[in-house]
């Protein structure tokens, strides 16, 4: 029977402590596992198992993945969009994912706890979540999703200038969609009967997109609250345009924190439409601050109560 790989929670190294020997008799058990699934799914985990290294882990969930997919749903997974939600996009149920589990446990030689999946909505998520199990790492916060009524409560940005239409934040980043209408204000003389959107926008969404990570996705200081009127752009490094983009395209953003420390956050953000890929952005900066700390209640009334204990004495003018 194969050994489970002994994770490393006591140091910050990324790699398990110990890939335990893995005999010719593992690899066949391995094979017959796997036998419903692609042949570089198997090598993954043959990979992971003899070595313990979680970069082959995105492998193997994504095979695992595609074995209990309908047919013609698995080219989505070949798109590898961590975005991509389990039960809207690819038709897994609960019983289905029951099974990715319980393969999964088998092939990578590790037990998940029933209560750990209802937080596992999306490609992203399970990635996620297996490479931290792997780790030894806490659990990440769950992927929410953002329809355009709550992005445009949150997001100090409005419309008309408002460049996301969807998103989806986590503790590790976020994601949204923005389609090319091709009514779009910036697009009269951009260009004479050839619109374009310009790179220039294209980055401005990913910032925006980065103003709601800040907003909705990351963790602050305990007790406190990013105030969304003081988050500005400071700079960008290694923007590059890779593609044309023009009325009809859907853009898939996504943007990833490097380094959040107030009054600084610093960014990695890409798009793309489709399988091409449209822009890229090694740094965008922005700087943001925390808003002020509400008085609670008692606060509140013994603030009054102070008001009321200074008040001089009420003149008797019978």
């Amino acid at each position: 029977m194969a050994h489970a790989v002994q994770s490393n929670k006591g140091t910050n190294s990324p790699f398990p402590q110990e890939a335990k020997p893995f005999a010719p008799e593992d690899e066949g058990i391995l094979r017959e596992s796997l036998k419903r699934c692609s042949p570089s799914t198997f090598e993954a985990a043959v990979q992971f198992r003899k070595t313990g290294n979680p970069e082959h882990l995105p492998a193997v969930i994504i095979g695992v993945i595609e074995r209990f997919v309908e047919p013609d749903l698995r080219t989505k997974l070949k798109d590898a969009d961590d975005d991509l939600r389990l039960i809207e996009d690819l038709g897994v149920d609960s019983l289905t994912m029951m099974e990715i589990v319980i393969l999964v446990e088998e092939v990578l030689s590790m037990s998940i706890n029933n209560d750990e999946l209802r937080n596992l909505r999306t490609v992203g998520d399970v990635k996620m979540f297996i490479d931290c199990k792997a780790r030894g790492l806490p659990l990440p916060q769950p992927t929410r999703f953002l329809p355009i009524e709550q992005i445009s409560a949150v997001m100090p940005i409005q419309s008309p200038f408002l460049f996301l239409n969807e998103g989806s934040v986590s503790s590790s980043g976020a994601n949204a969609k923005y389609k090319i209408t091709g009514q779009e204000f910036f697009l009269r003389g951009h260009f004479k009967d050839n619109p374009v959107m310009p790179a220039s926008i294209m980055l401005e969404a990913l910032g925006q997109l980065a103003v709601l990570y800040l907003i909705e996705g990351m963790v602050p200081e305990t007790g406190k609250e990013v105030n969304p009127a003081t988050i500005f752009f400071t700079g960008c490094e290694g923007v590059r345009a890779h593609r044309v983009c023009k009325p009809g395209d859907i853009l898939t953003l996504s943007i990833k924190p490097r380094r959040t420390k107030m009054p600084l956050a610093t960014f990695e953000g890409s798009i793309r439409v489709g399988q091409e890929k449209a822009a890229i952005a090694e740094e965008i900066t922005l700087t943001f601050g925390y808003a002020e700390p509400k008085a609670t209640p008692t606060e509140t009334a013994s603030e009054g109560l102070r008001h009321r204990s200074r008040r001089p004495p009420r003149s008797d003018l019978r």
